[in-house]
């Protein structure tokens, strides 16, 4: 295999670049002994870099390759693992997977006969086919930055993390002992505009959104119209339902009117917003959602992170304060509240707002507290907004 000569060089290259020691929060979390690891996540949030992370703390024959890298040409996965074997390499890094649409059977296949270590990384819209090889791999979802590994980022420093019962039940003292280290608010408003992403540690606030206006473009042209199978003459719709989406009110969501003013049929449109959903350019929130049903309206979209925003449409702070905690409590169960605005875990009912946000609507709800922005330090039920930002 000539070719593989070739993927070894570039492999060299990629391993001898300088990549940055700050690891997120989310490497700690991952298994790396086990056989075979995927971690699946939006563009632009770090995959590459983690990838790079761990190939640096092995000694062992190790090989990255990147399967939109053009020189692969017609050869799969398989066929390069398997040379790769032969070479007597221990481990192979896999970058961007999802190019190849029959990846798990291949994974699958390399699992069961070769004692060969793969890591992959792919879009959040990927899905392990088959049953059997989600019993064989451990996937695990990468989130945007948090509130706090953006600081930690831009200031070089440490700051702990808590959990989401931690926040609820001590948050008072938490936020006091967070902001005799840092003043949180000021760093806030630069979060929602433009902290969601590594990249901003190589950016200025301009080239900053430039870059999140390729990465949302190369998600749509290059991720899911391929694992979606979207004709190519209707990459600018998915576009425009993205802005549409952006620009309506998050609660009010009129699938019939959305199908009217976007141009396609409502059964087309539900799998438009099931792509930009799987592909980490939205979230879908339903209050009672009926198992894998693919049909069923959600009750709200958000945006996936505060960001995107600043790129497709003319901010809403309200919409942005929401796209944040539900950004920041990934890791939770959410769902839409018909009081309120979320329910957390199904046990914690929380409305989003401003400092002056009061409990009318949810005062004789249980366990219900005002999440709110533009405070330091909450009391009693009313919790910062920004401190959710410290789960992970």
């Amino acid at each position: 295999m000539k070719m593989f000569h070739r993927l070894q060089y570039y492999s060299k290259i990629f391993l001898s670049a300088k990549v940055t020691e700050y690891r997120r929060n989310i490497y700690d979390t991952i298994d790396f002994s086990q056989k075979l690891v995927g971690i699946k996540g939006a563009k632009g949030i770090g995959k590459t870099t983690i990838l790079h992370q761990y190939l640096n703390t092995i000694k062992e024959d190790k090989l990255y390759i990147s399967l939109d890298n053009p020189i692969i040409g017609d050869y799969n996965l398989l066929e390069i693992v398997e040379f790769a074997f032969k070479k007597d390499i221990k481990v192979v890094a896999v970058d961007e997977i999802h190019y190849q649409k029959d990846f798990a059977n291949d994974l699958k296949t390399i699992y069961d006969f070769f004692d060969i270590k793969v890591v992959f990384s792919g879009s959040s819209a990927i899905a392990l086919s088959s049953a059997d090889l989600s019993r064989r791999a451990i996937v695990y979802e990468m989130p945007v930055l948090s509130f706090r590994e953006f600081i930690e980022l831009k200031e070089k420093i440490k700051l702990p993390k808590y959990t989401l019962e931690d926040i609820i039940n001590c948050h008072e003292n938490i936020a006091y002992e967070i902001i005799t280290k840092i003043k949180p608010l000021k760093y806030f408003q630069e979060y929602l505009e433009y902290g969601a992403y590594p990249f901003f540690l190589e950016s200025n606030k301009q080239t900053y959104l430039l870059k999140l206006t390729e990465t949302i473009n190369k998600t749509i042209e290059s991720d899911l119209l391929y694992i979606f199978n979207i004709d190519i003459a209707n990459m600018h719709l998915l576009k425009k339902l993205l802005v549409t989406l952006c620009q309506n009110n998050p609660g009010n969501i009129n699938l019939t009117s959305l199908s009217k003013e976007i141009g396609i049929n409502t059964r087309t449109l539900y799998n438009y917003i099931t792509a930009l959903n799987k592909g980490a350019l939205i979230h879908l929130l339903y209050y009672n959602k009926k198992g894998n049903a693919i049909f069923q309206k959600p009750d709200k979209v958000l945006l996936n992170n505060p960001n995107l925003f600043n790129v497709l449409c003319e901010p809403n702070i309200g919409s942005q304060r929401e796209s944040f905690f539900v950004s920041q409590n990934y890791q939770s169960k959410l769902r839409y509240a018909k009081q309120g605005d979320f329910i957390l875990d199904d046990k914690y009912t929380v409305e989003v707002g401003g400092k002056n946000k009061s409990f009318k609507q949810i005062k004789d709800i249980k366990n219900s507290f005002i999440v709110a922005d533009d405070i330091e330090v909450g009391n009693s039920n009313k919790i910062p907004l920004w401190l959710f930002g410290f789960l992970y």
